[in-house]
């Protein structure tokens, strides 16, 4: 019988995964001893403070959209071709200019230090020695700047659009460092109820400085302003809307992306008013619930956009045969977030790009299974949904 540690081997010369790998003490290296998402999942459970958790795993109200976005993958049946030579899987691609070794993004995240010191660059790291690109909040500038930084999009939840002198500055700065493009998400205009987190009653502040130590009876401080329902949503300023788009898009030739699309209509208006690609997103379900889940949704996006600009799709990934669905489906790249957190809260960087070799592997694996050897042969007809029916 075939070891394990000779079977991930074959894989390792296969599809090409990462030179490290080959030299790790597979016995006792603890980042190699979860197997999948799942595994880190639980792992990441354990290691972390409840409000950390709940944190990082909850949704918004009912979580009915949270519970959604992995449930619709089961009704996505995979159609596999047999006797394809797939002696050689390429997953590699192209995202609005930037090459990329496989289909597989970083999306963005808050609360990163709330699961390992220095999350932010943490994450960034691992990025760059998993090769993939990283959308980031902010903070990896001294990284970017010594050339060791991955490929890398900017987030702006419209703070530095209030008007034309501030968005012309943000631009700026970000041409000037090497930023490839400009993540706009459009679906967080107001504070959604998260209610674990109101029940646990956490400092929104601890988002980003992270969890306060406990003290001797196991209690975190008492948060000075705890997150709250029952608080009618205003907000102190003019909202971004489609005319912001355009004069962002009149400031920059960087390509600007718009995540948290979820309808044709806004796919199409993408288009109109100038972005260069669109994520079909819900914010992890963290946003507005019942929305459905994304993979639900992509298909519509991708039939108004009719090739004129890339779709992307997060929400829900955490196995190779999700992404290999949602490029079936249409989707040029996915993007993750809590899988790559889950490796963070567990071991920093290295898990980070731990999760990005598993996945790409999972990935490569079943397309090979599926008989289809590049990305280039992945098309709609891969997939059936399961109430279809193939004469």
């Amino acid at each position: 019988m075939i070891s394990r540690r000779a079977a991930f081997r074959g894989l390792v010369g296969m599809f090409g995964a990462a030179p490290w790998l080959d030299s790790q003490d597979w016995d006792n290296d603890p980042v190699l001893g979860p197997i999948n998402v799942f595994d880190f999942r639980d792992l990441a459970k354990k290691k972390l403070d409840p409000l950390a958790w709940d944190y990082l795993d909850g949704g918004s109200e009912d979580e009915q959209a949270l519970r959604d976005s992995r449930e619709a993958f089961k009704n996505l049946i995979i159609r596999p071709r047999m006797l394809v030579d797939t002696h050689k899987i390429d997953l590699k691609t192209e995202v609005l200019g930037a090459k990329l070794d496989y289909p597989i993004l970083l999306d963005p995240a808050g609360g990163k230090n709330c699961f390992f010191k220095g999350g932010e660059l943490e994450v960034a790291k691992g990025a760059a020695a998993a090769k993939a690109l990283q959308i980031t909040n902010g903070g990896i500038d001294e990284l970017v700047e010594s050339g060791k930084g991955p490929q890398w999009w900017q987030l702006t939840t419209g703070g530095q659009l209030q008007n034309r002198q501030t968005m012309r500055a943000f631009v700026k700065r970000l041409e000037a460092q090497g930023c490839q493009g400009i993540c706009f998400t459009v679906d967080i205009m107001h504070v959604s109820h998260r209610e674990r987190d109101m029940h646990n009653k956490l400092e929104r502040s601890w988002c980003e400085s992270g969890i306060p130590p406990r003290d001797a009876n196991g209690q975190v401080p008492k948060a000075k302003t705890p997150w709250r329902a029952g608080i009618y949503p205003s907000r102190p300023s003019p909202l971004p809307t489609w005319q912001t788009v355009e004069e962002l898009r009149s400031l920059t030739k960087l390509p600007i992306v718009l995540k948290g699309i979820m309808i044709a209509e806004d796919a199409e208006r993408a288009v109109k008013h100038g972005a260069s690609g669109i994520i079909v997103s819900s914010h992890g379900a963290r946003q507005m619930d019942h929305v459905g889940a994304t993979i639900e949704a992509l298909p519509e996006c991708v039939k108004a956009v009719n090739g004129k600009i890339p779709v992307l799709v997060d929400g829900g990934f955490r196995r190779g045969t999700d992404v290999l669905k949602a490029l079936a489906l249409g989707a040029k790249a996915v993007c993750i977030a809590r899988p790559y957190l889950y490796g963070l809260a567990c071991f920093g960087q290295r898990g980070v790009s731990r999760v990005l070799e598993l996945m790409q592997t999972e990935l490569a694996l079943n397309m090979g299974l599926a008989g289809v050897p590049n990305i280039a042969a992945i098309d709609r007809s891969l997939v059936r949904w399961r109430h279809e029916h193939k004469g």
